[in-house]
């Protein structure tokens, strides 16, 4: 069986590897003419972690990643009112990672080019269109910037992974129109400093009208005692004049952020300082998809951002692309006719991936961020903590994404 994946990103690569393993002929097509580290931190849920564990990534992974320990939510003024351990440290099985989201992808892109050949995965080539018969498939790739095509290639599968402007997914659905904009914008940076608590902790703090998401991505380095961290400052900035192209590319200066953070300085954490010392700073729109109600034509499905983009909360966006990987490659294993495998896919993935675009448009966890600043504007005491109150927030969260630990645990390696 001969498939295509059009898309080389985090979703598209981990499809491959998945399907090589299993013995399927896969070849890759990536728009851009060389993939490069871009982006900033992502985490990846123990979920996910245990296919990439199938995948016999993780001790590679871990030379570049963090093992997330802890969770904790704090208000503007630094003050946590929780404390959620996470991964291994929680008791599951496999860890979460924090990682650096353009590192991951060159892992998995230089491990497709080992385990699939460099013959089979081939940048520069945008898909235009596709159309299909009853025995095969056929995409029409061209050069992005000239518009030139390039060569025409049949399959029994295509795979659209091809992001949240899919070329694929509008050809499906050519009324949908552009991505949804949150009225958020999130504004990405890194900054080598000294770490942060116990140096594996993410930090939510703020609200959603003003928040900063922090956690480290890189390990300490033995000389300096600096660590490379990752941090998300998101605002909320409503208005016809803000962009909603989401880009990883797009810098910004850093003056207008630092007025905005100018008094997030903790004991434990100097925000402003921070960001004053960062890398680079990026601009990215938070924008989403409505759900759709299939992503299977025929022999084509969706996969990852390009079937079910969602806004950055709860980890969720690569994990839900790595699992995607993981049931579409159990579908075809199971399944004699593919017809019948892509609609199992369809059937298992787009309701669970579904209910979790629409609960990140509730602020998913971060909810409890609002419901403290929302009660305590001015600060809290430790009495007032609504314990119960929040933590069946993030357990319905859990259960809703899929990774409660009890269903987890169950789990073996295999798909």
């Amino acid at each position: 069986m001969k498939i295509t994946i059009a898309g080389g990103g985090i979703g598209g690569l981990v499809t491959a590897l998945c399907l090589a393993k299993n013995n399927y002929e896969v070849e890759v097509y990536e728009s851009v003419n060389k993939v490069k580290p871009l982006g900033v931190g992502i985490n990846v849920l123990p979920h996910a972690v245990r296919v990439l564990d199938y995948l016999g990534l993780l001790p590679e992974i871990e030379k570049i990643a963090i093992k997330t320990s802890d969770l904790i939510y704090t208000n503007r003024y630094g003050q946590q009112f929780l404390g959620d351990k996470r991964g291994i440290f929680a008791g599951y099985k496999w860890p979460q990672f924090s990682i650096h989201r353009g590192y991951f992808q060159e892992l998995l892109y230089q491990t497709c080019i080992a385990r699939i050949g460099k013959e089979n995965i081939h940048a520069g080539h945008h898909l235009d269109a596709f159309e299909q018969d009853e025995n095969q498939i056929t995409a029409r790739f061209i050069n992005r910037k000239t518009g030139e095509f390039i060569k025409e290639v049949s399959s029994d599968i295509l795979i659209g992974a091809d992001g949240i402007n899919s070329v694929s997914r509008k050809q499906c659905y050519p009324e949908e129109g552009p991505v949804v904009f949150s009225g958020n914008v999130l504004y990405r940076g890194t900054t080598v400093m000294k770490p942060f608590l116990n140096g594996s902790t993410m930090a939510m703090i703020g609200s959603n009208k003003q928040k900063m998401v922090v956690y480290p991505i890189g390990h300490v380095d033995e000389k300096t005692g600096l660590q490379l961290i990752n941090w998300v400052g998101n605002l909320k900035e409503e208005g016809e004049n803000r962009l909603t192209v989401r880009d990883w590319n797009r810098q910004i200066e850093k003056s207008f952020l630092l007025e905005k953070y100018t008094n997030w300085k903790y004991d434990w954490l100097d925000v402003y300082q921070m960001i004053d010392k960062a890398i680079a700073i990026y601009e990215f729109p938070m924008s989403d998809r409505d759900p759709l109600e299939t992503w299977t034509f025929g022999r084509f499905t969706l996969l990852g951002d390009a079937a079910h983009p969602m806004y950055p909360i709860g980890s969720n966006g690569a994990s839900q692309a790595i699992l995607d990987a993981a049931a579409l490659t159990k579908a075809l294993n199971t399944h004699d006719s593919i017809l019948e495998a892509l609609q199992t896919y369809d059937q298992e993935r787009v309701p669970a991936t579904g209910k979790i675009v629409r609960q990140n448009r509730k602020k998913g966890p971060d909810a409890i961020l609002d419901l403290m600043e929302d009660r305590f504007p001015k600060g809290f005491t430790a009495e007032e903590i609504p314990h119960a109150e929040i933590e069946q927030t993030m357990s319905k969260y859990k259960e809703i994404a899929g990774f409660d630990i009890e269903t987890l645990n169950q789990k073996g390696t295999d798909l």
